[in-house]
Protein backbone atom coordinates (compact mmCIF):
# COMPACT_ATOMS: atom_id res chain seq x y z
CA UNK A 1 0.00 0.00 0.00
CA UNK A 2 0.85 3.25 -0.38
CA UNK A 3 2.38 5.50 2.83
CA UNK A 4 0.07 8.36 3.62
CA UNK A 5 3.28 10.62 3.50
CA UNK A 6 6.24 10.11 1.50
CA UNK A 7 9.03 10.01 4.36
CA UNK A 8 12.77 10.05 4.75
CA UNK A 9 13.37 12.23 0.98
CA UNK A 10 13.43 15.45 2.37
CA UNK A 11 13.99 17.60 5.90
CA UNK A 12 10.22 18.23 6.06
CA UNK A 13 9.44 14.14 6.34
CA UNK A 14 11.87 13.28 8.63
CA UNK A 15 10.56 16.31 10.65
CA UNK A 16 7.33 14.91 10.74
CA UNK A 17 8.48 11.92 12.04
CA UNK A 18 10.29 13.19 14.86
CA UNK A 19 7.22 15.26 15.77
CA UNK A 20 5.17 12.37 15.66
CA UNK A 21 7.48 10.14 17.65
CA UNK A 22 7.98 12.84 20.45
CA UNK A 23 3.62 13.38 20.52
CA UNK A 24 2.49 9.50 19.95
CA UNK A 25 5.87 7.17 20.42
CA UNK A 26 4.59 4.52 23.16
CA UNK A 27 6.52 3.54 26.05
CA UNK A 28 8.38 0.27 24.67
CA UNK A 29 7.92 -3.03 26.72
CA UNK A 30 9.59 -6.16 27.56
CA UNK A 31 8.26 -9.27 26.10
CA UNK A 32 8.48 -10.79 30.03
CA UNK A 33 5.61 -8.03 30.57
CA UNK A 34 2.74 -9.24 27.68
CA UNK A 35 0.34 -11.02 29.38
CA UNK A 36 -1.19 -13.51 27.04
CA UNK A 37 -3.90 -14.58 29.48
CA UNK A 38 -5.43 -11.05 28.90
CA UNK A 39 -5.62 -11.66 25.27
CA UNK A 40 -9.50 -11.77 23.77
CA UNK A 41 -9.07 -9.80 20.87
CA UNK A 42 -6.37 -8.95 18.52
CA UNK A 43 -6.33 -6.88 15.23
CA UNK A 44 -3.45 -8.04 12.36
CA UNK A 45 -2.96 -5.21 9.99
CA UNK A 46 -1.39 -6.72 6.98
CA UNK A 47 -3.08 -4.66 4.42
CA UNK A 48 -0.35 -3.84 2.17
CA UNK A 49 2.16 -5.39 -0.33
CA UNK A 50 1.15 -7.99 -3.23
CA UNK A 51 -0.52 -11.32 -3.27
CA UNK A 52 1.93 -13.83 -2.45
CA UNK A 53 3.28 -11.74 0.30
CA UNK A 54 0.25 -11.44 2.22
CA UNK A 55 -0.80 -15.42 1.39
CA UNK A 56 2.82 -16.32 2.78
CA UNK A 57 2.33 -14.66 6.24
CA UNK A 58 -1.22 -16.33 6.73
CA UNK A 59 0.78 -19.08 8.75
CA UNK A 60 1.45 -16.15 11.12
CA UNK A 61 -2.17 -16.04 11.40
CA UNK A 62 -2.63 -19.70 12.13
CA UNK A 63 -0.05 -19.30 15.19
CA UNK A 64 -1.95 -16.67 16.30
CA UNK A 65 -5.34 -18.79 16.35
CA UNK A 66 -3.17 -21.67 17.63
CA UNK A 67 -2.15 -20.06 20.88
CA UNK A 68 -5.23 -17.96 21.52
CA UNK A 69 -7.68 -20.39 20.20
CA UNK A 70 -10.82 -18.20 21.69
CA UNK A 71 -9.69 -15.05 20.67
CA UNK A 72 -11.65 -12.78 17.77
CA UNK A 73 -9.23 -12.07 15.71
CA UNK A 74 -10.22 -9.93 12.96
CA UNK A 75 -7.84 -8.68 9.72
CA UNK A 76 -7.22 -5.72 7.95
CA UNK A 77 -5.93 -6.23 4.23
CA UNK A 78 -5.88 -4.26 0.92
CA UNK A 79 -9.69 -4.22 -0.78
CA UNK A 80 -7.98 -6.75 -3.83
CA UNK A 81 -7.39 -9.51 -0.96
CA UNK A 82 -10.59 -9.23 0.85
CA UNK A 83 -12.53 -12.49 -0.97
CA UNK A 84 -9.26 -14.24 -0.27
CA UNK A 85 -9.21 -13.42 3.37
CA UNK A 86 -12.36 -14.43 3.87
CA UNK A 87 -11.46 -18.03 3.02
CA UNK A 88 -8.95 -17.81 5.66
CA UNK A 89 -9.93 -20.53 8.57
CA UNK A 90 -8.59 -18.61 11.18
CA UNK A 91 -9.88 -15.16 10.62
CA UNK A 92 -13.14 -14.25 12.55
CA UNK A 93 -13.74 -10.89 10.68
CA UNK A 94 -12.26 -8.69 7.58
CA UNK A 95 -11.69 -5.36 7.75
CA UNK A 96 -11.01 -3.58 4.63
CA UNK A 97 -9.09 -0.31 3.21
CA UNK A 98 -9.71 0.84 0.36
CA UNK A 99 -6.95 2.54 -1.18
CA UNK A 100 -8.09 4.91 -3.17
CA UNK A 101 -9.92 7.97 -2.06
CA UNK A 102 -12.41 7.63 -4.70
CA UNK A 103 -13.48 4.24 -2.94
CA UNK A 104 -14.26 5.91 0.58
CA UNK A 105 -17.72 6.89 1.19
CA UNK A 106 -18.93 8.71 4.60
CA UNK A 107 -20.98 5.07 5.26
CA UNK A 108 -17.86 2.84 4.39
CA UNK A 109 -15.16 5.16 6.56
CA UNK A 110 -17.37 5.31 9.50
CA UNK A 111 -17.84 1.50 9.96
CA UNK A 112 -13.94 1.58 9.13
CA UNK A 113 -13.01 3.69 12.00
CA UNK A 114 -15.72 2.03 14.37
CA UNK A 115 -14.46 -1.37 13.67
CA UNK A 116 -10.89 -0.65 14.46
CA UNK A 117 -11.20 1.60 17.07
CA UNK A 118 -13.34 -1.04 18.66
CA UNK A 119 -10.60 -1.61 21.50
CA UNK A 120 -8.34 -4.80 21.05
CA UNK A 121 -6.32 -6.30 23.30
CA UNK A 122 -3.11 -7.05 21.09
CA UNK A 123 -3.09 -5.19 17.48
CA UNK A 124 0.00 -6.99 15.20
CA UNK A 125 1.37 -5.18 12.19
CA UNK A 126 3.08 -7.56 9.73
CA UNK A 127 5.47 -5.84 7.76
CA UNK A 128 8.48 -7.70 6.13
CA UNK A 129 8.86 -6.18 2.69
CA UNK A 130 8.35 -2.47 3.35
CA UNK A 131 7.19 -0.57 6.12
CA UNK A 132 3.86 1.54 5.84
CA UNK A 133 3.11 4.44 7.58
CA UNK A 134 -0.81 3.84 7.30
CA UNK A 135 -0.49 0.41 8.63
CA UNK A 136 1.29 1.71 11.74
CA UNK A 137 -1.42 4.91 12.06
CA UNK A 138 -4.29 2.53 12.03
CA UNK A 139 -2.60 0.03 14.65
CA UNK A 140 -2.45 3.28 16.67
CA UNK A 141 -6.13 3.82 16.18
CA UNK A 142 -6.95 0.75 17.71
CA UNK A 143 -6.52 1.60 21.45
CA UNK A 144 -4.94 -1.86 21.61
CA UNK A 145 -2.73 -1.95 25.00
CA UNK A 146 -0.07 -3.86 23.07
CA UNK A 147 0.94 -3.39 19.83
CA UNK A 148 3.52 -5.51 18.21
CA UNK A 149 5.46 -5.09 15.09
CA UNK A 150 9.12 -5.09 13.83
CA UNK A 151 11.88 -3.30 14.56
CA UNK A 152 13.15 -3.25 11.10
CA UNK A 153 12.69 -0.57 8.54
CA UNK A 154 12.84 2.79 11.02
CA UNK A 155 11.51 5.74 9.13
CA UNK A 156 13.98 8.67 8.54
CA UNK A 157 13.68 11.06 10.99
CA UNK A 158 12.90 8.48 13.67
CA UNK A 159 14.74 6.56 16.45
CA UNK A 160 12.72 3.29 16.66
CA UNK A 161 9.22 2.08 15.47
CA UNK A 162 7.35 4.11 17.89
CA UNK A 163 4.03 3.09 17.42
CA UNK A 164 4.49 0.12 18.68
CA UNK A 165 5.29 -0.93 22.38
CA UNK A 166 6.44 -4.20 21.11
CA UNK A 167 9.34 -4.31 19.05
CA UNK A 168 10.64 -7.39 17.50
CA UNK A 169 14.16 -7.34 16.49
CA UNK A 170 14.40 -7.21 12.54
CA UNK A 171 15.11 -10.37 11.02
CA UNK A 172 19.22 -11.40 10.32
CA UNK A 173 20.39 -12.08 7.04
CA UNK A 174 17.85 -13.77 4.25
CA UNK A 175 15.37 -15.28 6.00
CA UNK A 176 11.88 -16.68 4.19
CA UNK A 177 9.48 -14.54 4.21
CA UNK A 178 6.75 -16.41 5.87
CA UNK A 179 9.59 -17.04 8.58
CA UNK A 180 10.30 -13.21 8.80
CA UNK A 181 6.67 -12.70 9.85
CA UNK A 182 6.78 -15.36 12.13
CA UNK A 183 9.73 -13.87 14.36
CA UNK A 184 7.66 -10.75 14.67
CA UNK A 185 5.26 -13.48 16.77
CA UNK A 186 8.29 -15.35 17.94
CA UNK A 187 8.86 -11.73 20.33
CA UNK A 188 6.19 -12.86 22.39
CA UNK A 189 6.34 -16.91 22.38
CA UNK A 190 3.78 -17.13 19.95
CA UNK A 191 4.74 -19.87 16.92
CA UNK A 192 3.71 -22.80 14.67
CA UNK A 193 5.01 -25.39 13.19
CA UNK A 194 3.14 -25.61 10.00
CA UNK A 195 4.07 -22.95 7.63
CA UNK A 196 2.01 -23.71 5.25
CA UNK A 197 -0.55 -21.11 3.28
CA UNK A 198 -4.30 -22.45 3.97
CA UNK A 199 -7.65 -21.11 2.10
CA UNK A 200 -10.51 -22.60 2.77
CA UNK A 201 -12.68 -22.82 -0.38
CA UNK A 202 -16.44 -23.06 0.36
CA UNK A 203 -18.24 -26.44 -0.93
CA UNK A 204 -20.73 -24.10 -3.34
CA UNK A 205 -17.43 -22.35 -4.85
CA UNK A 206 -16.19 -26.38 -6.32
CA UNK A 207 -19.55 -26.91 -6.92
CA UNK A 208 -20.09 -23.94 -9.56
CA UNK A 209 -16.53 -24.63 -10.81
CA UNK A 210 -17.05 -27.95 -12.31
CA UNK A 211 -20.03 -27.11 -13.20
CA UNK A 212 -18.67 -24.41 -15.30
CA UNK A 213 -15.34 -26.64 -16.33
CA UNK A 214 -17.98 -29.27 -17.60
CA UNK A 215 -19.56 -26.81 -19.73
CA UNK A 216 -16.99 -25.67 -21.18
CA UNK A 217 -15.74 -29.48 -22.18
CA UNK A 218 -13.82 -30.72 -19.41
CA UNK A 219 -14.31 -34.71 -18.98
CA UNK A 220 -14.56 -36.01 -15.22
CA UNK A 221 -12.15 -38.53 -14.71
CA UNK A 222 -9.54 -37.26 -17.41
CA UNK A 223 -6.71 -35.31 -15.74
CA UNK A 224 -6.67 -31.85 -16.17
CA UNK A 225 -3.62 -29.57 -16.33
CA UNK A 226 -3.97 -25.79 -15.73
CA UNK A 227 -1.69 -23.49 -17.43
CA UNK A 228 -1.15 -19.52 -15.60
CA UNK A 229 0.62 -18.18 -18.74
CA UNK A 230 1.24 -14.54 -16.65
CA UNK A 231 2.77 -12.55 -14.51
CA UNK A 232 2.77 -8.91 -13.26
CA UNK A 233 6.71 -8.65 -13.60
CA UNK A 234 7.55 -9.71 -17.17
CA UNK A 235 10.64 -10.92 -16.13
CA UNK A 236 9.24 -13.31 -14.43
CA UNK A 237 7.48 -15.04 -17.46
CA UNK A 238 8.09 -18.10 -18.95
CA UNK A 239 7.73 -17.67 -22.87
CA UNK A 240 4.59 -18.37 -23.97
CA UNK A 241 6.50 -20.71 -26.68
CA UNK A 242 7.60 -22.81 -24.36
CA UNK A 243 4.13 -23.28 -22.44
CA UNK A 244 2.72 -23.87 -26.32
CA UNK A 245 6.01 -26.75 -26.89
CA UNK A 246 4.73 -28.34 -23.42
CA UNK A 247 0.91 -28.25 -24.24
CA UNK A 248 1.44 -30.20 -27.48
CA UNK A 249 3.49 -32.71 -25.63
CA UNK A 250 1.11 -33.15 -23.46
CA UNK A 251 -2.01 -33.22 -25.03
CA UNK A 252 -1.72 -35.79 -27.27
CA UNK A 253 -4.30 -38.92 -28.31
CA UNK A 254 -5.09 -39.79 -24.60
CA UNK A 255 -2.87 -37.33 -23.34
CA UNK A 256 -4.31 -33.92 -20.37
CA UNK A 257 -7.08 -31.79 -20.64
CA UNK A 258 -5.55 -28.02 -20.89
CA UNK A 259 -7.21 -25.32 -18.69
CA UNK A 260 -5.32 -21.93 -19.55
CA UNK A 261 -5.66 -19.17 -17.03
CA UNK A 262 -3.94 -15.47 -17.50
CA UNK A 263 -3.98 -12.15 -15.42
CA UNK A 264 -5.89 -9.01 -16.17
CA UNK A 265 -4.00 -7.40 -19.36
CA UNK A 266 -2.29 -10.26 -20.71
CA UNK A 267 -4.72 -11.01 -23.48
CA UNK A 268 -2.30 -11.14 -26.00
CA UNK A 269 0.11 -14.18 -24.17
CA UNK A 270 -3.21 -16.33 -24.79
CA UNK A 271 -3.45 -14.98 -28.29
CA UNK A 272 0.19 -16.27 -28.73
CA UNK A 273 -0.21 -19.59 -27.21
CA UNK A 274 -3.42 -20.39 -29.32
CA UNK A 275 -0.88 -19.54 -32.48
CA UNK A 276 1.63 -21.20 -31.27
CA UNK A 277 -0.31 -24.25 -29.87
CA UNK A 278 -2.62 -25.18 -32.31
CA UNK A 279 -4.39 -27.54 -29.68
CA UNK A 280 -7.69 -27.79 -27.65
CA UNK A 281 -7.84 -25.99 -24.02
CA UNK A 282 -10.63 -24.51 -21.93
CA UNK A 283 -9.95 -20.85 -21.83
CA UNK A 284 -10.94 -19.40 -18.25
CA UNK A 285 -8.47 -16.39 -18.48
CA UNK A 286 -8.87 -14.01 -15.45
CA UNK A 287 -11.30 -13.92 -12.82
CA UNK A 288 -11.74 -13.05 -9.70
CA UNK A 289 -9.84 -14.37 -7.00
CA UNK A 290 -12.26 -15.71 -5.39
CA UNK A 291 -13.29 -17.11 -8.13
CA UNK A 292 -10.01 -18.25 -9.14
CA UNK A 293 -9.54 -20.52 -6.44
CA UNK A 294 -11.75 -23.24 -6.90
CA UNK A 295 -10.80 -23.42 -10.72
CA UNK A 296 -7.40 -24.26 -9.80
CA UNK A 297 -8.63 -26.99 -7.45
CA UNK A 298 -10.26 -28.68 -10.23
CA UNK A 299 -6.67 -29.50 -12.20
CA UNK A 300 -4.71 -32.42 -11.26
CA UNK A 301 -1.94 -29.90 -11.38
CA UNK A 302 -1.10 -25.79 -12.69
CA UNK A 303 1.95 -24.97 -13.86
CA UNK A 304 2.70 -21.48 -13.53
CA UNK A 305 5.14 -18.45 -12.67
CA UNK A 306 6.40 -16.88 -9.85
CA UNK A 307 3.78 -14.52 -9.19
CA UNK A 308 0.58 -13.79 -6.37
CA UNK A 309 -1.19 -16.83 -8.44
CA UNK A 310 1.16 -19.43 -7.13
CA UNK A 311 0.32 -18.67 -3.72
CA UNK A 312 -3.54 -18.50 -4.08
CA UNK A 313 -2.99 -21.99 -5.43
CA UNK A 314 -0.57 -23.28 -3.05
CA UNK A 315 -3.14 -22.40 -0.30
CA UNK A 316 -5.98 -23.76 -2.24
CA UNK A 317 -3.80 -27.33 -2.10
CA UNK A 318 -3.03 -27.72 -5.58
CA UNK A 319 -0.35 -29.56 -7.24
CA UNK A 320 2.55 -27.25 -8.51
CA UNK A 321 5.22 -27.04 -10.90
CA UNK A 322 6.35 -22.80 -10.44
CA UNK A 323 8.49 -21.61 -12.57
CA UNK A 324 11.20 -18.92 -11.26
CA UNK A 325 13.42 -16.52 -12.55
CA UNK A 326 14.62 -13.23 -10.57
CA UNK A 327 13.20 -14.23 -7.45
CA UNK A 328 14.60 -16.52 -4.95
CA UNK A 329 12.54 -19.43 -4.54
CA UNK A 330 14.38 -20.34 -0.95
CA UNK A 331 13.06 -16.95 0.20
CA UNK A 332 9.51 -16.68 -1.39
CA UNK A 333 8.05 -20.31 -2.43
CA UNK A 334 5.15 -21.18 -0.64
CA UNK A 335 6.30 -23.85 2.65
CA UNK A 336 4.91 -26.58 3.44
CA UNK A 337 2.64 -27.57 0.34
CA UNK A 338 2.63 -29.68 -2.72
CA UNK A 339 5.12 -27.93 -4.76
CA UNK A 340 7.86 -28.59 -7.10
CA UNK A 341 9.83 -24.85 -7.69
CA UNK A 342 12.63 -24.98 -11.13
CA UNK A 343 14.66 -21.91 -11.63
CA UNK A 344 17.79 -22.03 -14.23
CA UNK A 345 20.95 -20.96 -12.65
CA UNK A 346 20.98 -17.80 -15.14
CA UNK A 347 17.73 -16.80 -13.16
CA UNK A 348 16.12 -16.09 -16.54
CA UNK A 349 12.96 -17.67 -17.02
CA UNK A 350 14.11 -17.93 -20.55
CA UNK A 351 16.30 -20.58 -20.27
CA UNK A 352 14.22 -22.46 -18.42
CA UNK A 353 13.55 -25.64 -21.05
CA UNK A 354 10.05 -27.57 -21.43
CA UNK A 355 11.95 -31.31 -20.52
CA UNK A 356 12.86 -29.84 -17.02
CA UNK A 357 9.00 -28.67 -16.39
CA UNK A 358 7.47 -31.97 -17.92
CA UNK A 359 10.16 -33.78 -15.58
CA UNK A 360 9.20 -31.30 -12.57
CA UNK A 361 5.18 -31.56 -13.87
CA UNK A 362 5.50 -35.66 -13.40
CA UNK A 363 7.19 -35.32 -10.02
CA UNK A 364 4.83 -33.23 -8.88
CA UNK A 365 1.99 -35.63 -9.96
CA UNK A 366 3.29 -38.43 -7.78
CA UNK A 367 2.58 -36.70 -4.52
CA UNK A 368 -0.64 -37.24 -2.74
Amino acid sequence: MTPIWSLGKDSAGRGLMRLLEATLGREPLSPDSFDRSTIKSILVIRQHDQLGDFLLATPALRAMREHFPAARIALVVREYFQDVARMLPYVDEVIVFRERASRWTWANGSAFYRHVRRGWDLTVVLNTVSHSLTSDVVASMSRARYVLGSGARVFAGSRRNFFYNLIAPGPGGERHQTLQNLDILEYIGVGTRDYSPRIEVPDSGEREARRELEALGIVPGRRVIGFHLGAGKEPNRWPVARFAELAIRLSGSGGAQLILFWGPKEEDLHRRFVERAGVRSVEVGHRELGKLAPLFKRCDALICNDTGILHLAAAAGVRLVAIFGPTDPEEWKPLGVRIVCVRHPSHRTEDVTVEVVAGALEEVLRFE
